[in-house]
Parts: structure tokens; sequence; C-alpha cells
């Protein structure tokens, strides 16, 4: 196995800490090692707690590093919230090279031409994605390396975040022993898994129903158009569960692992188990109908909300191609259905289709590597990191993924908090 075909992603969700090893070979991606960990120090899907979110990092990592034998160092980061903006750009340089031919230099001057945009001094740009590329007036070009032109064009999203979120996730990864090598939205970076290029070109909205939150992604002409992040999602499910059997948070969760359907007409009177209650050592007797009739009105409200914040984004009329559901609340039975009834569109869940990681709560970690491998052979590489109690010697390392070329020319996102921070020490 060839050390550069390595991606490693990080997912920092609310209920669970993913690491997720790819070996890319060729256009294909195998996934050859995972790890999870529970999430502690997120709440809603921001970071509350720096040091119990590194210690379930690192619990992460080393229970990949034992399924797969190298050294986990260095990881590409998804990062989401509302903090995060998209605003429009464009960049328009002249051709460069003597026989007009557009090259890998042309495209990285014209990204950077793109990013000079006034952002507030609390913000940081994550990263800029193309729209389409202009070559003398000839638009929607997707790829123009190789073309011949006098003046090329990009149109874009210049994708800005709070320096403040930016700098503790930075924080609680190197603290982890590990480096960043590359820091993507999770919309965009689930979006290559959960979708297909008619649905991105004809317009969808990708639904990501976490434990703390809930993302509404709308996608049109092939690129992400608006996004927004709800603060509720399965804990609240939870919560319910546990007021309505009057049991524990602990046991709630196991109940709602086991035995939940959200669908009332789908739940089964013969499906029954037992709780033990709180303030008492008698355990009571429920059927998944009861279960049922606490889930649905709480997961019915998920999906209302969800068609709120279409309306309140400008999204009154409905999207062609519905709605794709995905997160770990998406598996839930009968969420398919009930999101059927709630939205009145066409839904369905989306899969990774990798061994290993079939289920819709890897999505996310499965989207970082395939966007990630899309910069693998063309971005210069990252400083190795100090050694780490998280890198073992004996093992094999895997090498990062390198950070785009503007990124680097601008000092990268990790030093340019760093610099910030630096102004107030």
């Amino acid at each position: 196995m060839n050390n550069n075909d390595y991606i490693i992603s990080l997912d920092i969700g609310t209920s669970k800490v993913r690491i997720i090893i790819g070996e890319i070979n060729g256009d294909s991606i195998n996934i050859i090692g995972v790890g999870v960990s529970e999430s502690r120090g997120i709440k809603k899907g921001a970071i509350v707690d720096i040091d119990e979110t590194v210690q379930s990092i690192r619990e992460a990592v080393d229970q990949a590093e034992r399924m797969v034998d190298i050294s986990i160092r260095h990881v590409v980061v998804g990062i989401s919230g509302n903090h995060i903006q998209l605003q429009p750009s464009q960049g328009v340089v002249a051709v460069s090279s003597e026989n007009r031919e557009i090259s890998d230099e042309d495209i990285e001057r014209v990204m950077k031409a793109a990013q000079v945009i006034a952002i507030p001094p609390e913000r940081e740009i994550i990263d800029v994605v193309p729209v389409q590329y202009i070559v003398d007036g000839l638009g929607e070009i997707n790829d123009p390396r190789g073309m011949i032109g006098v003046r090329l064009e990009m149109e874009g999203t210049i994708i800005t975040g709070s320096k403040t979120v930016i700098h503790n996730l930075v924080r609680c990864i190197e603290r982890a022993g590990l480096s960043i090598a590359g820091m993507f939205l999770m919309p965009l970076a689930s979006s290559g898994i959960a979708l297909t290029k008619d649905e991105k070109n004809l317009g969808v909205v990708l639904v990501d129903i976490g434990a703390g939150s809930t993302t509404v992604s709308v996608f049109e002409m092939g690129t992400l158009c608006a996004f927004s992040v709800l603060p509720i999602g399965g804990d609240y499910i939870t919560n319910d569960i546990a007021i309505g059997l009057r049991t524990t948070t602990e046991v709630a969760k196991q109940v709602q692992m086991k035995h939940c359907c959200a669908l009332i007409d789908e739940a089964s009177e013969d499906e029954r188990f037992k709780v033990k209650r709180i303030g008492s050592d008698v355990e009571k007797e429920f059927t998944q109908v009861d279960l049922a009739n606490i889930v649905e009105p709480r997961a019915a409200e998920i999906f209302n909300l969800v068609e709120d914040e279409l309306h309140s984004l400008g999204y009154s009329t409905g999207i062609p191609n519905g709605f794709v559901l995905t997160g770990g609340v998406a598996n839930l039975p009968g969420m398919l259905e009930l999101g059927r009834e709630e939205l009145r569109a066409p839904v369905r869940v989306a899969i990774p289709d990798y061994i290993g990681v079939r289920d819709p709560s890897y999505t996310t970690g499965v989207g970082l590597i395939k966007y990630a491998s899309k910069y693998m052979h063309q971005l210069p590489q990252q400083p190795e990191p100090k050694a780490s109690p998280v890198a073992k010697n004996s093992r094999k390392q895997a090498p990062p993924v390198k950070a785009p070329k503007e990124s680097k020319e601008q000092g990268g996102v990790i030093d340019k908090v760093k610099n910030w921070f630096s102004e107030f020490i």
C-alpha cells in the first residue's frame, strides 16, 4: 500500500467523534479504518469544553490506529454552524503564458483575485468554491486548464467563518496531537457522497440531521446556494423519550437505538421492552407504539422547522428533486416515511456505498475524504507536526493532504488565526 494514497478525515459531532482512514486508488476510495468515540464537550454542534473534546478525539484516533497499522498525524476536518456565511465573488486575470494556454498558475491567480474582498476583521476565509470559469466571454466552464485564451474569469462563492470558532476547533485538534491538512465546509463535503450530479443541477435540499443540530443546504445549478443550521436534532428526541418514560437519558438512548420507530402507523404492538424508571427499582413495560407516540411529534417538528427555514431562505415553492436526508437520525425506522408525509415532496436517505461505513452518520466523514482527494496531487506539502503522544514510532505515518496553494500564499487558515490571536497576547 502506497503511503501517499492515505486521506484521514475527522468528523466532530455532538454525539460521536469519527476518524475515517481512506485509501485513494486512482478515482476510487477504499475505507480501511474507522475510529468512533463518544463525543464530550460538544453541544448543538459547538465546542463548549476543549479538554473533553480533545480526549474524545484521542480516543477515536487510538481506535482507528489499532485497526490500521499507521500513525495518524494529519487530518482533514469539516466545519459547520450558523457562523458560516456564503458570499459571491469574482476574479479576473490575464493569461500569463506566451502561447495563451491556461495553466495551474493562472487558476491559482484567478482564485486569489476572487478573494480580494472586504470582510469584517472577526471573520476568516475558509474556502473558495468555483461556480464557473469564463474564458474570453465563454462561460459555464468547469476546468479551463489546457484551453487557449487571453482573459480568464472565475465566478465563485467565498466561504467565511468566525475566527473564534475556527481557533477553538484548531486548538482542540492540535492539542490532540494532530495537524490540520485541510478544512472544508461540511455540506459541500457531504454533497459529494449524498447527492447525484443531476440532483445538484436541477435543485435539491440536503438535510443532515445530527444529534445536536440539523443542517439545511440548498443546491442549484451544481453549487451550494443557501445554507443554515437549526439547533435541534436527535438529542431532543432522546430527551422526550427520557421524560415520557420517566427514565434516565442513558436508558433513553439505548431505547431509541433498539426500539425506536418515528411513525406511529409503522410501530408494532408486539415489540415490547422494559424500562427502569427514575426513583423506583420497578421496571415498567412499554410497546413500540407507546414509544412512537413520543417520537413522532418531535421528529415531525424537525421536518416542519426545516420547511420553515427554507421559506426564510427564499425557497417558498417546491424544490424539483425534493429532499435528501443524511446524518445519524435519518437512520431511525419510519423517519423516511414521516419525512415524505410532512414535507409533501420526494424524500430519500443517502447512505455511503463503502464497506464498513454503510450508515448515514458516516456521510460527512467519507465526503471529506472524497472532497479532499481532488486536491491530493496538485497541492503543496504541509510541514510535519511536532512529535505527539498520538504518534507511534513503530507505525507507518499517513502523509498529509496538502493545503490549497492560494491558502498557503496567504499563510493558511491556521497561521492567520494564530497571527490574529497573537495581537492580544
